[in-house]
C-alpha cells in the first residue's frame, strides 16, 4: 500500500472507529420480563450452572493502534515544527519531510510573496510530505491581524487587538477570528499561532504591545477567547499565547530572555486568566513563553520548566491539549543555552511540540539529538508517545488533509472584512 493511502485509510478508519465509540445516542430496547401470569408453560429449572457469560472485547484505540506503527523517527518528526527557507521547496525543506518526517511547518513573511505563490507552496509541501509519510502536515502561520500579519498583501489588513479592545464587543472579535480561520483556509494553512491572551500591564513591553486587547484581565479572556472560537470555527487549530503570561516583561524574548518576578498569586489571580478561559473553552494548544520566572523556577525558563508545564499548565489549569514552545532559536534560548538540550528539556518538562523556526542544520540537530535521548533511555519513549497521541489527536479533530487546494477568489472575504470593520469600527 502506498503512503498516500495509508494516510486516507488512517484517517477514515480512525473516523469510522471513533464516532461509533462516541456516540451517546444509542438507545437499546430492552423487551419486559414475562411476568408469572403470562408463562404457559412451567419454569424450566437447569441441570447445571450456566455458562460466564464472556466480557466483550474492548474497542481498540485508533491512535494507540496507529502510534504502534510508527518508527521512532516518525514519532519523533511529530514533535518538531519547522520554519524553511525561499518560497518554494528546497532540497533541504525535503530532507526535513523525507529524512526526519517533521510533523509541520510554518511560514513567515519572507516565505509568502502573494496569494498565488502561497497556496502553490503550500501544496507542494503537502505533496512531498505524501511521499513517505503516513500523517498530514501542520502548516501554521502568525496571522494575528494588526502588524503581526503573514498573509499577501491581496488581503484587506485586519486591526490590531489594541484596536478591538478598545471596541470591546464580543461578536466583533468572534467575527474577526472567523475572517482569521478563512484567510488561512483560503490558501491551505489549518494552524494559526493566535490569538495573543497575554495582559499588557507593562506599557513598555517591547514585544506584545498592540498585540494585547488590553490591560485587563477579563477584556482580555472574552475577546481573545471570541477570536479563539472564531478560528477554530473554520476548521483552523488555535495556539492561544505566551504562557504563562509575556505581558509584564521589559525585554523582548527575541532578543534575550525576559526575567520577571511575577509570584504564583499574581499569576493565579491576572495572568492565567485569558488562558483559563481559553482553556474552559477547548483551546486547541498553547505555546510556552521563553521568560524566567524567578520565584516560580529560578533554573529554567517556562518554555523548559517542568514546574509551569506539567504542575501549573497540565495539572493546575487541567489543560489536556497540545503544548507548544515559542521558537527555540530566539534570543532568549540561544544565548543561555544549548538548544538541543533545551529542546530536550522541554519534552521531559511536558511540552508535545518543539518549533525551530529558523535555521535548517539547527533543526536537524534538535531532531537528531531528541532522538539520541530515546535511545539512551535520557528521553523515554513513553514520554515521546504521550505527546505523538495528543498531536494525532488534534489533527484528526481537524480531519488535516494533504491534499491540492484550487487558487481561488479571495474577494468574498475582503468585502466581508469591509463590511464588518465599517459595522464595528465607525
Amino acid at each position: 500500500m502506498s503512503p498516500n493511502k495509508r494516510i486516507s485509510v488512517f484517517l477514515i478508519s480512525i473516523c469510522v472507529i471513533t464516532s461509533g465509540c462516541s456516540s451517546k445516542n444509542n438507545l437499546t430496547t430492552i423487551s419486559p420480563r414475562p411476568s408469572a401470569t403470562e408463562s404457559s408453560s412451567p419454569t424450566q429449572i437447569p441441570s447445571s450452572s450456566p455458562a460466564p457469560t464472556a466480557s466483550p472485547t474492548p474497542t481498540p484505540d485508533p491512535i494507540q493502534e496507529q502510534i504502534k506503527l510508527m518508527t521512532l523517527d516518525e514519532k519523533i518528526g511529530q514533535m518538531v515544527i519547522v520554519g524553511v527557507e525561499g518560497t518554494a521547496v528546497s532540497e533541504q525543506t525535503r530532507d526535513l519531510i523525507d529524512h526526519y518526517h517533521v510533523g509541520g511547518i510554518i511560514l513567515y513573511s519572507n516565505n509568502i510573496v502573494n496569494k498565488t505563490q502561497t497556496t502553490d507552496f503550500l501544496n507542494e509541501l503537502k505533496q512531498a510530505n505524501t511521499n513517505l509519510n503516513k500523517v498530514p502536515l501542520w502548516l501554521g502561520v502568525d496571522q494575528e491581524g494588526g502588524r503581526v500579519s503573514r498573509m499577501p498583501n491581496e488581503y484587506t489588513k485586519l486591526p490590531t487587538n489594541r484596536a478591538i479592545g478598545k471596541i470591546n464587543k464580543p461578536e466583533f472579535s468572534n467575527k474577526l477570528g472567523n475572517i482569521l480561520g478563512k484567510e488561512l483556509q483560503s490558501v491551505g494553512f489549518n494552524m494559526d499561532y493566535a490569538p495573543v491572551m497575554d495582559i499588557n500591564s507593562n506599557p513598555n513591553n517591547p514585544v506584545i504591545g498592540d498585540r494585547s486587547f488590553g490591560a485587563d484581565a477579563n477584556l482580555v479572556s472574552k475577546l481573545g477567547v471570541q477570536t479563539m472560537l472564531g478560528i477554530q470555527a473554520q476548521k483552523i487549530a488555535a495556539v492561544v499565547k505566551h504562557f504563562p503570561g509575556h505581558g509584564d516583561t521589559s525585554v523582548d524574548s527575541h532578543l534575550d530572555l525576559p526575567i520577571v518576578q511575577t509570584d504564583l498569586k499574581r499569576l493565579r489571580s491576572f495572568e492565567w486568566l485569558p488562558f483559563e478561559a481559553a482553556i474552559d473553552n477547548n483551546v486547541d494548544a498553547v505555546m510556552v513563553a521563553h521568560i524566567l520566572l524567578p520565584k516560580i523556577d529560578p533554573d529554567h525558563p517556562a518554555s523548559f520548566s517542568k514546574t509551569v508545564i506539567t504542575d501549573y499548565l497540565r495539572n493546575e489549569l487541567k489543560f489536556n491539549g497540545v503544548v507548544m514552545t515559542d521558537d527555540m532559536t530566539m534570543g532568549g534560548i540561544v544565548n543561555h543555552y544549548e538548544l538541543k538540550d533545551a529542546a530536550a528539556q522541554s519534552i521531559n518538562a511536558g511540552s508535545d511540540v518543539i518549533m525551530v523556526a529558523h535555521e535548517y542544520e539547527k533543526a536537524k540537530e534538535v531532531l537528531s539529538n531528541l532522538k539520541s535521548k530515546v535511545e539512551t533511555g535520557e528521553l523515554p519513549e513513553e514520554r515521546i508517545n504521550q505527546s505523538v497521541y495528543r498531536i494525532l489527536k488534534l489533527k484528526l479533530k481537524y480531519a488535516i488533509q494533504d491534499q491540492a487546494l484550487e487558487n481561488t477568489d479571495i474577494t468574498p472575504i475582503n468585502d466581508e472584512i469591509k463590511r464588518v470593520l465599517k459595522q464595528y469600527m465607525k
